[in-house]
């Protein structure tokens, strides 16, 4: 009888453990420039968001606090000619020279604007005239036609009232906002590599254990939904300031992409004459201006195809026309001017239709940015953009403490930085196009910059200077029996 054979188990080879991978040279740049940008300008990001999200309810705010100034008790009926306002707010308001005049529609009240020579040339005394009624309901002194609260919380979000080295807060944060938010969303892309999905690009791990995994998810899932939104804050918020956004418009005037303006400079015999109905004198001193001019420049612009709110400008001498201006910031946007003599004649016109894309662009963007493009709707997308930037850097500054040592003797605050990437080390290629688009980066947006070159110098010295630990000498095992 045969015997079979015990079949013995196949021997199980085992498997060597794959080594964490390591990242390239521009992933550990990038994360390691990500985690300082994040460490170092959050606290200017988390400022702006803050004062931003204040901002986003001035309108009602000044429906609060300046109702009485700002409305009517009751509408209908017909509204009293401008010239009866204006010589109404010049009763109440004697000194200074009138300069604009913005006619109350619907429930708001006419705005009559005095320069004087107490206030600087951005802030005017702004009197309040019912159009139904012809009585004052107040005065404020106000900029660029904002109300004092309304002003106090754009200098807030603007300059912390440290006025212009305050400016440098804002820039700062809007220099850097676009950069940290694209070099998270290149960080959890190549995260996710060989696993990419949409739910896991934009829903965080809620299985994950609590950890800086969990945290790591919901900070980046997080981000990703509000890219476009910050990219467009950063944008715009760069338009105004005080180095990007000189900057900018220069670029736009040499481009001729810069926001048209009418002429306002009146020839022929309306200027001979100074184009007066019968040269009235205001009272107050200033250049003899007709008050039933007012009305006359304000009908023949209705005629022209001015609609809505606009804001006349009156001229300071016989020389300069009219100009006025359609004010209309919500969407669909109305920005169309004219400029004419004191008789209604048109002396030069722009429309917003022929403004350039470049102006068109800037104009959006600075109503949206300003919480104004889309109403309410555009006030509570600002106010979940920065509740949500609020919280993604504390998720930011709350890995970083995860990350901390923990171990005995090993112990510390918060944890270390990612590994150094030298820039050095980065293919040709990649150095050869990008140093020159960071050095015009850094030379337009100089807050961005200098911080970038300080970073890129610090962090080059250190890996030079360093010395390297040098791996340990391994030891022969001790001979058997010894």
């Amino acid at each position: 009888m045969a015997v079979t054979p015990e079949l013995s188990a196949p021997e199980q080879v085992e498997t060597p453990a794959r080594a964490p991978r390591q990242p390239s040279a521009l992933g550990a740049l990038l994360l390691r420039l990500h985690f300082y940008a994040g460490v170092l300008i959050a606290p200017f990001l988390l400022v702006a968001a803050l004062t931003g999200l204040a901002y986003t309810i001035t309108p009602q705010l000044d429906s609060i606090v300046y109702g009485d100034e700002l409305t009517v008790a009751a509408t209908g009926g017909q509204t009293r000619p401008l010239a009866e306002q204006i010589i109404a707010a010049r009763a109440v308001h004697p000194g200074g020279t009138l300069t604009g005049v913005r006619p109350g529609e619907g429930d708001a009240t006419t705005q009559i604007d005095f320069s004087s020579p107490e206030l600087d040339e951005e802030h005017l005394h702004t009197v309040y005239v019912d159009p139904y009624t012809g009585a004052t309901t107040g005065q404020l002194t106000t900029w660029f036609g904002s109300t004092p609260l309304k002003t106090w919380l754009d200098d807030l979000h603007r300059n912390l009232h440290l006025g212009v080295t305050g400016r440098h807060y804002s820039e700062l944060a809007a220099s850097w906002l676009w950069v940290i938010t694209l070099g998270g969303v290149v960080l959890w892309w190549r995260r996710l590599r060989g696993n990419r999905t949409a739910k896991r690009l934009l829903a965080p791990e809620l299985g994950a254990k609590k950890g800086v995994r969990r945290t790591r998810s919901w900070h980046a899932a997080t981000g990703l939904w509000l890219t476009a939104g910050l990219l467009i804050l950063s944008a715009t918020g760069l338009t105004w300031s005080r180095y990007a956004g000189g900057n900018f418009h220069e670029a736009l005037d040499a481009m001729r992409g810069g926001t048209p303006y009418v002429s306002t400079t009146v020839t022929g015999e309306a200027a001979a004459t100074g184009g007066h109905h019968g040269g009235m004198v205001m009272p107050g001193g200033e250049a003899p201006v007709d008050p039933a001019a007012v009305d006359t420049v304000l009908a023949a612009a209705r005629k022209e195809g001015l609609t809505g709110p606009v804001t006349i400008a009156v001229p300071g001498d016989a020389a300069t026309a009219w100009t006025v201006s359609q004010n209309r910031a919500l969407w669909p946007v109305a920005a169309d001017s004219v400029a004419m003599d004191s008789t209604g004649r048109v002396v030069d016109r722009v429309d917003f239709a022929d403004w350039p894309l470049t102006a068109k662009l800037t104009k959006w963007g600075v109503a949206a940015h300003m919480g104004e493009l889309f109403g309410p709707v555009n006030q509570i997308l600002l106010a979940a953009l920065a509740i949500g930037l609020i919280t993604v850097i504390i998720w930011g500054y709350r890995m970083w403490w995860q990350r901390r040592p923990t171990r005995v003797g090993r112990q510390a605050l918060v944890g270390a930085p990612p590994a150094r990437g030298n820039w050095v080390n980065l293919p040709l290629p990649v150095i050869a196009v990008g140093l020159p688009i960071v050095f015009a980066l850094g030379w337009y947006l100089p807050l961005l910059g200098v911080p970038l070159l300080a970073f890129l110098a610090f962090d080059t010295a250190v890996q030079v200077l360093r010395p390297r630990r040098r791996p340990p000498v391994p030891t022969s095992p001790a001979p058997a029996g010894s």
